[in-house]
């Protein structure tokens, strides 16, 4: 197997047991799965990168006992934006020249804000159909804002996780 696929089984399931064993208040969702989506190889099309989103997702919810599909209802839309938001952040060169994403190439800044935006487009879907209206405003609105700052945070270092082999600052 690819280290990619090792370091994805890995970290899914380090999300599941976070998951499942950590919940630490009602108000925060930490989440790091799109960045997972977002740190795949850029070669791999959007149907592919949605199927992959959606098995992620169910099997998630699977494994957390959670609402099934709910999980993937979130992260298929991830999957979907994942190469416009590689384009606004990074540049289409990177897919004119068949590069994958480096943390060291593009640095941390453009990664935040990569992060930043798969993460505020997962959770913007997940807390809406998991409140299903039953929630007020403020709390969905106070919970989006302490998971987007939260998951940014954890989220960048799992995309330097699972883009470390590429040590080298230029090929």
């Amino acid at each position: 197997m690819k280290t990619t696929t090792i370091k994805y089984i890995l970290l899914f399931v380090a999300q599941a047991a976070l998951w499942n064993y950590f919940n630490f208040t009602q108000y925060l969702l930490l989440v790091f799965l799109p960045v997972m989506i977002l740190c795949l190889p850029t070669a791999r099309g959007p149907v592919y990168l949605m199927a992959v989103a959606f098995v992620t997702g169910l099997a998630m919810d699977f494994l957390v006992t959670g609402q099934l599909g709910l999980t993937s209802l979130a992260l298929v839309p991830v999957a979907l934006l994942r190469r416009p938001i590689i384009q606004l952040v990074f540049g289409s060169e990177l897919f004119a020249r068949g590069e994958d994403l480096s943390f060291h190439r593009q640095g941390w800044r453009k990664f935040m804000l990569s992060v930043l935006l798969v993460t505020a487009v997962f959770l913007l879907v997940f807390l809406w159909a998991d409140s299903a209206g039953t929630r007020p405003l403020w709390f969905n609105a106070l919970k989006f804002a302490l998971s987007l700052v939260a998951s940014s945070a954890v989220g960048v270092f799992v995309a330097y996780l699972m883009l470390a082999e590429s040590g080298e600052r230029w090929k």
